[in-house]
């Protein structure tokens, strides 16, 4: 009996989020658990938006430059019709893909499939993203990482950025946005309203 919960257990899905703001860590944290999922030798396939190619056209990379191989695709319907043989599925920058992202990722569970999924939790703005929301709002763990604040040392809230323009995609990096926390991000806000 004992040996039959155990092979039932390891059959269950299950979704696990890792949301934050940039430089927080949710990719590197990502790629963490998915080396130990393939070191353990499970079926492991890693999907990305084909909008991300910031580090790599394919490769899932983080800012520290550890990189996993990944597939990119155009829409979260593809993963659905790539991940058949996987066992555990990872997905990186959630917050790029469509809402029927949450969908795609109860169906995978539903299979019994391990779903890993790390994106941003908020935009620019401070305003939830993308299907992230949903997504922490279904699955059974979700893992908040938090990145340092650049002008006070406390966790960051948002990612700030800092170049003009009201696109709610921008691609960038250190250049392009900073980790504020709350309070830092609010005197940010009201400075640029002065001005």
């Amino acid at each position: 009996m004992y040996l039959f919960q155990e092979d039932n257990h390891q059959r269950r899905g299950r979704i696990e989020v890792i949301c934050g703001s940039m430089f927080s860590g949710k990719t590197e944290e990502l790629i963490r658990r998915l080396k130990r999922a393939r070191f353990a030798r499970q079926r492991v396939e890693i999907y990305k938006p084909t909008v991300d190619t910031r580090y790599s056209e394919e490769d899932v990379v983080s800012h520290d430059q550890n990189s996993i191989a990944s597939t990119p695709v155009d829409s979260s319907a593809a993963i659905l019709l790539l991940a058949e043989a996987a066992e555990v599925v990872g997905i990186d920058e959630a917050q790029f893909f469509d809402e029927g992202l949450v969908a795609v990722c109860n169906e995978l569970a539903n299979r019994g499939k391990r779903v890993i999924v790390a994106g941003l939790d908020m935009d620019f703005k401070g305003i939830p993203f993308g299907p992230m929301p949903a997504l922490c709002a279904v699955a059974e763990e979700v893992t908040k990482v938090h990145a340092i604040c650049v002008r006070c040392g406390n966790l960051a809230y948002v990612s700030h950025r800092k170049v003009a323009g009201e696109r709610r995609v921008m691609l960038g990096e250190q250049q392009e946005y900073e980790p504020l926390c709350r309070h830092c991000y609010h005197e940010v806000m009201q400075e640029n309203q002065q001005q």
